[in-house]
C-alpha cells in the first residue's frame, strides 16, 4: 500500500503559532529563548535549524543525546527492528530487550546478581524505584537532597527539592536532606562530606519514624547546577542509611553511561555499590526507555503485586539502548568524555579569570557548569546575567540550559562525541557572550 508523505510546514512563525495554539499552557510556556527556534535535522554534535544555521549543542537534548545526534549506528539499529516489529509488549518474550537487560546488568558491580525491570522514562524508572524501596523494607520515609530533580511525575516530583519543579497535591513521606555544594553548600565553601553525612543523621532522627525506605541521590547532581558529591558522601550516605533499614538508590539518569569521564557509572566514583540504580535519557540516545536496575533480591518482593509499562521494554527502543552500548565501547566515548571535558573544563576555567560576573565552574567530563553571581564574596545567584549570557550563545551558535534552584547556572551536557576541535569554538562563543553584556 502506497501512502503519501505527510505535510509538514517548517516556517518558524508556522510552527510557533501551532505550538501556541494546541500545546497545553505548561509546554508553551517552557521554551529556552525568548524567540522561538525550530531545529530541523542533527548529526553528531550538531544541530541544524528550519533556516539551515548550524549550531553546536551543548545541551544534548537534555541530556538524552548521549552518542550523537542520528547515530548511524543506532539509526540502523532502531530502524531494523522497527521494520521487523515495531512494538512487543512486555508480557511477551521478545530477545532485544532480553539482550539488553543481560547487557545492562554486566555493567554494574561484581558480586552481585542484577536484574533490569525497564520502564518509558526516566520519572517512570523513579516511581518503580520507590515503590520497590517501600516493598522491600516496609518502610515508608524517603531522603532526598535539597535541589534534586528527579522528574515531573507526582510521586518524582515529592523527591524533588526545588520549587519550580513542584505542583500541588504531591504524596508526602520524603524528607530533605541538605545537598554537599562544595560551593555554596551550607557549611561553607570546601566543606567535605562530613558535615553533610551529619545532616542525614540528624534528618533521620528527628523528620522520619527512624526507619525509612531508602535515600535518592544524584550521582552529580543535573538541574541542580552540576553538583558533584564530594568524596566519600555517596559511600558515607549508603552506609547512614542502611543503618536505618533503607536502601541506597542512585540516580543516574543524567551522570551515568560515561558522561563523567571516568566511569561508566557516576556513582563509581566513590565506590559505592548502590541497592537500586534509575537510568534513562542517554540509554536511548534520543528513543524513549528508562529502566530500574536492582539487585535481585530487592526487586524479588515486586512479584506479589502486578506491575506492567507498556512500553517499557519497547524493543525498537532497546535496540537503540544495545547499539548505545556498543557505541560506548566501540567508539571510546567515555575516554573522549574524559579528554574533551579536561580540555573544555580548563577553558572555562580562563573564562572565570576574566568574567567578574563568574563565580565558579565546576563539573567532570562532559557534564560541567558556569555560575553566575553579583559578588563572588557574598556569592549572591545572578539570575539575569546567566539569562542575558544565555541569549548571547544563541547568537555563537551555542545551545546549552540555565539551571540551578536560582537559575544561574549554565549546563553543559553536550553528546559524548564532543572533540577537542570544538573546544575553543565554544569557548570562544561563550568569551564573546560574555562580553557582549
Amino acid at each position: 500500500m502506497t501512502h503519501q508523505p505527510l505535510n509538514t510546514e517548517w516556517s518558524t512563525q508556522a510552527t510557533a503559532a501551532r505550538r501556541d495554539n494546541y500545546y497545553a499552557a505548561s509546554q508553551r510556556k517552557f521554551v529556552p529563548f525568548k524567540d522561538p527556534i525550530v531545529f530541523q535535522r542533527g548529526s553528531m554534535q550538531y544541530l541544524w535549524d528550519a533556516e539551515g544555521n548550524k549550531y553546536t549543542d551543548l545541551l544534548g537534548m537534555n541530556v538524552c543525546i548521549s552518542v550523537g545526534h542520528s547515530h548511524p549506528t543506532v539509526v540502523a539499529a532502531a530502524m531494523e527492528q522497527a521494520q521487523q516489529l515495531t512494538h512487543c509488549t512486555t508480557m511477551f518474550y521478545h530477545p532485544t530487550p532480553a539482550h539488553l537487560a543481560e547487557e545492562l546488568a554486566a555493567t554494574m558491580p561484581k558480586g552481585h546478581e542484577w536484574v533490569v525491570h525497564f520502564t518509558n522514562s526516566g520519572s517512570e524508572a523513579i516511581d518503580l524505584a520507590m515503590t520497590m524501596a517501600r516493598s522491600y523494607t516496609g518502610n515508608l520515609d524517603l531522603l532526598a537532597l535539597r535541589t534534586a530533580y528527579h522528574g515531573p511525575t507526582a510521586s518524582a516530583q515529592s523527591l524533588t527539592g526545588i520549587s519550580g519543579w513542584r505542583h500541588p497535591g504531591m504524596p508526602g513521606n520524603v524528607a530533605f536532606v541538605a545537598e554537599p555544594n562544595q560551593y555554596r553548600g551550607i557549611f561553607g565553601e570546601n566543606a567535605g562530606a562530613a558535615p553533610y553525612l551529619d545532616e542525614i543523621d540528624q534528618t533521620i532522627r528527628t523528620a522520619t519514624t527512624g526507619q525509612i525506605a531508602g535515600m535518592f541521590v544524584e550521582s552529580v547532581q543535573g538541574y541542580g547546577g552540576i553538583i558533584e558529591m564530594p568524596k566519600g558522601y555517596m559511600s558515607g550516605a549508603a552506609e547512614r542509611v542502611r543503618a536505618a533499614g533503607g536502601l541506597y538508590i542512585a540516580d543516574e539518569v543524567q551522570s551515568g553511561f560515561g558522561r563523567t569521564g571516568d566511569h561508566m557509572w557516576g556513582f563509581e566514583a566513590d565506590g559505592v555499590v548502590p541497592d537500586i540504580i534509575v537510568m534513562a535519557k542517554g540509554l536511548g540516545n534520543g528513543f524513549p526507555i528508562g529502566a530500574v536496575v536492582a539487585k535481585k533480591e530487592i526487586a524479588a518482593p515486586m512479584a506479589e503485586k502486578f506491575m506492567f509499562h507498556t512500553y517499557g521494554a519497547n524493543p525498537t527502543s532497546c535496540a537503540a539502548g544495545r547499539a548505545v552500548l556498543q557505541v560506548i565501547r566501540e567508539d571510546k566515548v567515555m575516554e573522549n568524555a574524559k579528554t574533551v571535558g579536561a580540555a573544555l573544563l580548563a577553558r572555562l576555567h580562563e573564562l572565570k579569570d576574566k568574567h567578574a560576573a563568574i563565580g565558579d565552574v565546576r563539573g567532570r567530563g562532559l557534564m560541567l557548569a558556569i555560575e553566575m553571581v553579583k559578588d563572588r564574596k557574598t556569592k549572591e545567584p545572578d539570575a539575569e546575567t546567566t539569562a542575558a549570557v544565555f541569549e548571547h550563545c544563541r547568537s555563537q551558535r551555542l545551545i546549552l540550559s540555565k539551571s540551578g534552584p536560582f537559575q544561574s547556572s549554565l549546563r553543559m551536557v553536550p553528546p559524548m562525541c564532543l572533540t577537542l576541535e570544538d573546544v575553543d569554538r565554544v569557548a570562544d562563543g561563550l568569551d564573546q557572550a560574555f562580553s557582549s553584556l
